[in-house]
């Protein structure tokens, strides 16, 4: 079973060639005396016409089939500018049916009408549509970028374990029991955060791999129970030198993947002007619209809700949406409201400015100077709408203001999606404090190391303490992120009491890690990067499923396997677990 070409790659050069082609049935037409039949592999698809000797022979052949076509390659009259080889067809000597096929339960077609839940369940016959291959096709070309950029810059690849301690670091672990050790449990990495740790201390300098990584947590569109990371670790290298690696790194991606050039190097903004600017550590900067701080602005104004924030040391921000108050209907700022509701916000105020002035529900409470002053500080303009978003949760401000903002953008076509701005958010806080849990918890991860000027704040003052660390954003979404490393055994000591880890917590959860801090280990910092997400994006796909090959659905089940699925009672007794449910089989 031979072919001599695939389905993507005849053209007119070609015409007068005599041609073996095998594929999948893609469409058939009859048209009485001549039946065309457009034959698909992963390469494209190519017309075969079949005369009238062949209607009875063909009269079976139905859509999936799989066939080989013998023939001659023929200049078509009627052409299709939308097929790479819609300059030809093939005109059929003979064929033979390979193999056969069931009607497919989905539309093999790059518009098919089929539901998510049913293309995952038909994942196998779902990958055979053109716009599914050529994203996993888009995966694999930026490995490949990754793989060649890194080899170039003299890191090696290594893997780290995949059964595991568990460790806390942010999310629940996925727990795999052992046979050997009853009761006891390994843990599926969540990164291979202290293994390349570890490898810095082992001497290798500079390590890279592309990690598979699990966590157990809540889905939604860009997030899966396991995916795969890009995980650079160096040593010897300031941030400053780290961040050009890692652009460059986006630019190769960029230029292999999408023939685009990007200008380095990125900006950078710090992560608190990230926040007061767009609401967002993970910004989406194809557009203006920026949040405005009106503590200052409001604090006279004797509007209840801006008076209440203000006196709990709240905050007030608002968004000059130019031009847009006519657009803007009670039931478009209704529908905005309710946004900044899911955000926890109590509610959005607004204003509409016109020639007079300002108009709205919240238009009496200020004076006239007042009213001018907004208008200054807003700088805003007859046409202009005006929302407020009042709190005193810093966080929730800016995070109901942002998914506005977010939501806007795409609305009212403020940036061109084609368009990828990538930057840096920097100078991250070190910890973040939770008022429920009384406690403090590392924004990144309990080993990234403060800033130089701030490794005393780590003890004095642990909410003002920032972080030597990175993310790398574009387009709204956090690709990745970094740090350089603490690497010193009684600044790790000193992060964890910052965390409120007991020495005895310390021990027997970090042991046998910090303890290879006493034998010389190098300063060293790195990064990882979401492969899923970079393709996800760079598909201008809306969820990391569109991207992976065979992802989880929303309740982390594979459609496929049905997994997860129970297990007999003698597996569990082997690993001496009991199930309370009744969910494993007799």
């Amino acid at each position: 079973m031979e072919r001599t070409h695939n389905n993507g790659e005849l053209r007119l050069t070609d015409v007068g060639k005599k041609v073996t082609l095998i594929g999948w049935v893609a469409k058939k037409r009859n048209m009485g005396a001549i039946v065309f039949i457009d034959l698909r592999d992963r390469y494209g698809m190519t017309q075969i016409v079949f005369n009238d000797q062949f209607a009875e022979s063909l009269k079976d052949v139905k859509n999936e089939y799989i066939l080989q076509i013998k023939g001659e390659v023929a200049e078509r009259s009627s052409k299709n500018p939308k097929m790479p080889t819609g300059d030809i067809e093939i005109n059929a000597e003979s064929f033979k049916v390979i193999n056969t096929a069931k009607i497919p339960p989905i539309i093999i077609a790059d518009e098919t009408d089929a539901s998510e839940e049913t293309r995952l369940k038909y994942r196998y016959l779902d990958l055979r549509r053109p716009v599914l291959q050529n994203k996993i096709i888009t995966r694999a070309k930026i490995v490949k970028a990754i793989h060649e950029f890194l080899d170039n810059e003299d890191f090696i690849e290594i893997e780290t374990p995949y059964l595991n301690r568990s460790t806390p670091e942010g999310a629940r672990d996925f727990l795999v029991p052992s046979r050997v050790h009853r009761g006891k449990f390994y843990a599926l990495p969540q990164s291979p955060q202290l293994f390349k740790q570890l490898l810095m201390i082992s001497g290798f300098e500079k390590y890279y791999q592309i990690a598979r990584c699990f966590r157990d947590e809540d889905l939604r569109a860009d997030r899966q129970p396991e995916f795969t990371q890009v995980d650079v670790e160096m040593s010897f290298m300031s941030t400053d030198q780290i961040l050009s690696l890692g652009e460059r790194l986006a630019a190769k991606i960029m230029k292999d993947v999408k023939n685009i050039d990007i200008t380095l190097p990125l900006r950078r903004l710090t992560w608190h002007d990230a926040m007061e600017t767009y609401g967002t550590d993970k910004p989406d900067t194809r557009f203006d619209l920026k949040l405005v701080n009106l503590n200052e602005t409001v604090k006279d104004v004797d509007f209840a809700v801006f008076k209440n924030v203000l006196e709990t040391n709240g905050y007030v921000k608002g968004i000059n949406v130019r031009n847009k108050a006519d657009y803007f209907s009670r039931k478009k700022i209704d529908a905005l409201t309710e946004i900044a509701k899911k955000y926890k916000a109590k509610g959005l105020s607004w204003l509409k400015v016109n020639e007079e002035g300002i108009q709205g529900p919240i238009a009496k409470f200020f004076d006239d100077q007042q009213s001018e002053t907004l208008l200054k500080v807003m700088d805003a303009h007859n046409g202009d709408l005006l929302l407020f978003a009042a709190d005193s949760h810093y966080m929730i401000v800016c995070n109901a203001l942002s998914a506005i903002r977010n939501y806007l953008g795409k609305e009212l076509h403020l940036y061109d999606p084609s368009t990828f701005d990538f930057l840096w958010v920097i100078d991250f806080p070190m910890f973040e404090y939770d008022e429920e849990e009384g406690r403090y918890y590392a924004m990144h991860h309990p080993f990234t190391r403060p800033r130089e000027s701030d490794l005393d704040k780590i003890d004095t003052d642990p909410a003002h303490c920032l972080a030597d660390a990175y993310d790398i954003v574009l387009n709204g979404f956090e690709l990745g992120g970094g740090s350089q490393r603490i690497y010193d055994e009684k600044l790790q000591e000193r992060a964890f009491n910052a965390l409120g880890f007991t020495k005895e917590a310390i021990r027997s959860q970090f042991g046998w890690f910090v303890d290879a801090f006493q034998y010389g280990a190098p300063p060293h910092g790195g990064f990882a990067l979401g492969l899923d997400r970079i393709v996800m994006i760079l598909t201008e796909s809306d969820s990391l499923r569109d991207v992976i090959a065979f992802p989880k659905n929303t309740s982390a089940s594979d459609p496929v396997t049905d997994a997860p699925g129970t297990v007999y009672v003698k597996q569990l007794d082997e690993l001496g677990i009991e199930v309370k449910d009744n969910a494993s089989q007799e």
